[in-house]
């Protein structure tokens, strides 16, 4: 089997490159200044990182092409990234010279910036001393292309859903009393890479009472006979979209109430799933989870939205939060993960991926969503 792109034609992103610029414009802006990070891979494919030393992708608004400044010894680090593919001019820069100063140079006097908002402090300030008007965050423009997963980012998500789906399936060869949560969290990365993640972007085994911490990570607890087992994980696929899941374990047969519980939230699960369709807001999705859980008595026991936006970033817009107006549209993916959790002692969570369609919903994770019974 062929291994998946490390990035997407490079047509996919000049398409975006333009698209960014004229939502830049529109905004009133005269150019958009991207540095390492998730904005910048959406935009070039580029994998590079953020150092010290300046990288930068300038987006004129005016229709001039986009450009790159880079310090020479970092220029390997485009290699994979489409700026050759699209001749994109590339200012390269050796220690000793002014980086800010050569992005400076390729904008107009007085210029209105807006800036990626991973760019760090250390590139900011200086950038921000050569502009006499301030710069602005750039996340307005670039959540409205991000957001919108085009065919290519779907087909990804799916891939990276259905990896995460054959991990939890083997969850029954690892979730057993006298293991820790270590050591299951040990074989469970292993397995997010050995099906086709580039790595293990989180764990999460949360064993009796650290389920009811939704972000526990991992412990030296040792898992017991009758524990309620929360397991969040995820991580990339090529060309970098991530996958995130969360199922919730029983080591033998769970309580009555437990059971109950559980199944209230699979309901509350699958009515906010049952709820996303274009045009509806962010916050009815949410609504459409809590109002379930609220009706039996676990309003408070719900601490967090149903759900965040999901690709090149496991946490990105949209988000599914009570107070979000912002209506949905095809192409959008986000969790939906509702969860109830018991201080002290036990927690659960269950969590699937869904991408908008033109009349509802296409959930990426397939695995049963109620309370899964393993030997105890």
């Amino acid at each position: 089997m062929n291994s998946p792109a490390r990035r997407f034609p490079a047509s996919a992103y000049a398409d975006r490159l333009a698209r960014a610029a004229a939502l830049g414009r529109d905004a009133g802006l005269d150019a958009l200044l991207v540095t390492p990070g998730p904005d910048l891979r959406y935009l070039l494919g580029s994998r590079a990182e953020s150092f010290e030393r300046l990288t930068c992708l300038v987006v004129p608004t005016d229709g001039a092409p986009a450009s790159v400044v880079v310090p020479r010894l970092e220029l390997a680090a485009l290699t994979d990234a489409a700026a050759a593919d699209l001749n994109l001019p590339v200012h390269d820069w050796v220690d000793g010279q002014d980086p800010y100063a050569q992005v400076a140079a390729l904008l107009p006097e007085r210029p209105r910036t807006a800036v990626a908002d991973a760019m760090p402090a250390l590139h900011l300030v200086p950038l921000a001393t050569r502009f006499a008007v301030p710069p602005v965050l750039a996340t307005e423009v670039v959540r409205q292309l991000r957001m919108i997963k085009d065919d290519a980012e779907v087909e990804a998500l799916r891939r990276a859903g259905a990896a995460i789906d054959r991990v939890h399936a083997q969850m029954g060869r690892w979730l057993r009393p006298g293991r820790t949560e270590a050591q299951v969290a040990a074989d469970i990365t292993a397995a997010i890479v050995a099906e086709g993640h580039t790595e293990a972007a989180f764990v999460i085994v949360g064993s009796g009472p650290h389920g009811a911490d939704p972000h526990h990570e991992v412990s030296d607890r040792v898992l017991e006979p009758g524990d309620v087992v929360v397991v969040d994980i995820g991580g990339p696929v090529e060309p970098g979209y991530y996958s995130d899941s969360t199922r919730t374990y029983s080591l033998g047969a769970p309580a009555a109430d437990v059971a109950a519980k559980v199944a209230l939230l699979e309901a509350a699960q699958q009515a906010a799933v049952d709820a996303v369709r274009p045009g509806v807001s962010a916050a009815s999705v949410d609504a459409a989870a809590r109002d379930v859980l609220a009706a039996h008595g676990l309003a408070e026991v719900f601490v967090h939205r149903t759900g965040h936006g999901i690709g090149l970033s496991v946490h990105e817009e949209p988000y599914i939060v009570d107070g979000n107006t912002d209506v949905l549209r095809p192409g959008m993916a986000f969790s939906i993960e509702p969860g109830i959790y018991f201080r002290g002692a036990w927690g659960a969570r269950i969590e699937d991926i869904v991408v908008v369609t033109e009349d509802g919903c296409e959930p990426l994770n397939h695995r049963p969503h109620g309370l899964t019974e393993l030997p105890g």
